[in-house]
């Protein structure tokens, strides 16, 4: 009987999903509202202890981080570095600063609780902001930064708290400990994701096993395998993943459609136990007192309307975005499921008023994702941010090859390109050597004959030497100097 019911449950959900995508509401908050309200009002539903969840979210949080990584990849990390590096340790760090001088000013808790709830509610999530906008994405490297972020400020987040329950107090002695401690998770995290990463790479190439369906399930097994040996040396596991992710996303390695697909698939069902299991932890009744919600409420808008602006605004503006891109990066920093892990660390550290304070963070969480995100995207409107419209094309035809093809090069053409317009027998910039073998436009496939004119937008495959990719991506990728793009 309860394996029908959670199968019910789930389909329900997946089913109702396009209605909560078209109402602007993430579905994980659904997921988060329903459990809590199964515990409240149905006496079969049993609340779930906070160390439980937080068993189950750890699982959740390494599948999330591993395919976070993995969807960026190092060639969009490389050109983004510098921006999510910022706002990912420093604005971690200068947002948990700000909001504990707000809850230590107005609301008279201690430094030391107040840096603790304050470094609860840091991190942010992107797929909360992605689950709002629905079909459409974000354009240029707005998208990169956002998700970059959030991979990299939910385990530098992780590890601060780590730190500053480790310390107990604020004390010079405690402060030492916290710097030493996240330094130390830091560094052997880094460190294991960048050496396991590579050694995942080189395993998936060489190391052929004897069922396709084999190698999705290698690269979560090594997944989890890099997150407890970083853990076991004192590192921070969640950035080992997330890290490992990027160095192996955007490379080539065999069945690495499949594994990319897996992933996406295991990422999103964890997406939503890790909310239903920490639903299942909220008591509606703490929620409902004047005491939790007010602050909440508080709290959350203080963080999306100044502390988030200043601090996060001031650690990127050495990227050089334009002031659109800026903005919505500055509005679109929701929470999600990790605030509400470090807020269960408060109970489990057994800090004083630690279920209030619980119950803050959940109000902070709710207020981000319904009340700020569901003002996204009219911020991506009212900003005039490059969006375009995401269509799922559910028919595919794949050739399978015994070798890497590394002689095909999959490109889009970008607004403003040489290609842009052009018919292909024109293209005189394109080698010899080269051939463009398909062309997809709007979900189909079209013949690429010499009369062909080619748009922004299409999805093109050419069949090169490896030498001539930097050239190609000069003719279809890149838009020329003297034909800028459309400004947003």
């Amino acid at each position: 009987m309860a394996v029908l019911l959670l199968a019910l449950v789930g389909l329900s959900l997946l089913t109702a999903s396009p209605l909560v995508a078209r109402l602007r509401v993430p579905l994980p908050v659904v997921v988060l509202a329903a459990a809590a309200v199964a515990v409240k009002e149905l006496s079969g539903v049993q609340a779930m202890s906070v160390s439980t969840a937080d068993r189950v979210v750890t699982v959740a949080l390494v599948c999330l981080l591993f395919n976070g990584g993995m969807t960026i990849g190092w060639p969009r990390f490389r050109a983004a570095a510098a921006p999510v590096s910022l706002a990912g340790v420093a604005g971690t760090f200068l947002t948990a600063g700000a909001g504990a001088v707000l809850l230590h000013s107005f609301w008279g808790l201690s430094w030391y609780t107040s840096a603790l709830v304050a470094t609860a509610i840091a991190p942010t999530d992107p797929a909360v902001v992605f689950s709002v906008l629905g079909r459409h994405r974000v354009e240029g490297r707005t998208k990169t930064i956002l998700e970059g972020e959030s991979g990299a400020n939910d385990p530098v987040g992780i590890a601060l708290m780590a730190g500053l329950i480790g310390a107990g107090s604020l004390s010079p002695s405690g402060l030492v400990h916290v710097g030493g401690t996240f330094l130390l998770q830091i560094v052997v995290g880094t460190a294991v994701g960048l050496a396991g990463g590579r050694a995942l790479l080189e395993f998936m190439r060489r190391v052929s096993l004897p069922a396709e369906g084999l190698y999705p399930l290698r690269t979560l097994a090594a997944a989890f395998a890099l997150y407890g040996l970083a853990t076991v040396a004192h590192g921070s596991g969640f950035l080992a993943v997330f890290v490992a992710g990027i160095v192996v996303g955007g490379e080539r390695a065999p069945f690495k459609h499949e594994i990319e697909r897996f992933h996406d698939a295991v990422a999103s069902l964890a997406e939503i136990v890790a909310f239903l299991v920490l639903g299942l932890t909220v008591n509606l009744d703490v929620l409902a007192r004047g005491d939790v919600w007010v602050p909440g409420l508080l709290v959350g808008l203080a963080l999306a309307l100044v502390i988030r602006p200043l601090v996060v605004g001031a650690c990127l503006l050495s990227a050089r975005l334009r002031p659109n891109e800026l903005g919505f990066v500055l509005f679109a920093g929701l929470k999600g499921a990790v605030p509400i892990l470090l807020g269960g660390y408060l109970i489990g550290a057994r800090i004083a008023q630690a279920q209030r304070l619980y119950g803050v963070v959940i109000v902070v969480v709710v207020f981000s994702a319904l009340v700020q995100g569901g003002l996204v995207g009219t911020a991506a409107r009212l900003l005039r941010l490059p969006v375009r419209l995401f269509e799922p094309e559910p028919w595919s035809h794949i050739v399978r090859l015994r070798t890497d093809p590394h002689n095909i090069h999959q490109l889009t053409v970008a607004a403003g390109a040489p290609a842009d317009g052009a018919e292909l027998a024109a293209l005189h910039e394109l080698p010899d050597d080269a051939w463009v073998a398909l062309l997809v436009r709007g979900g189909a496939l079209l013949p690429a004959r010499g009369d062909t004119q080619l748009r922004a937008g299409d999805s093109i495959t050419v069949i090169a030497p490896v030498a001539e990719l930097e050239g190609l991506a000069q003719i279809f990728a890149r838009p020329g100097p003297e034909r800028p793009g459309p400004r947003p």
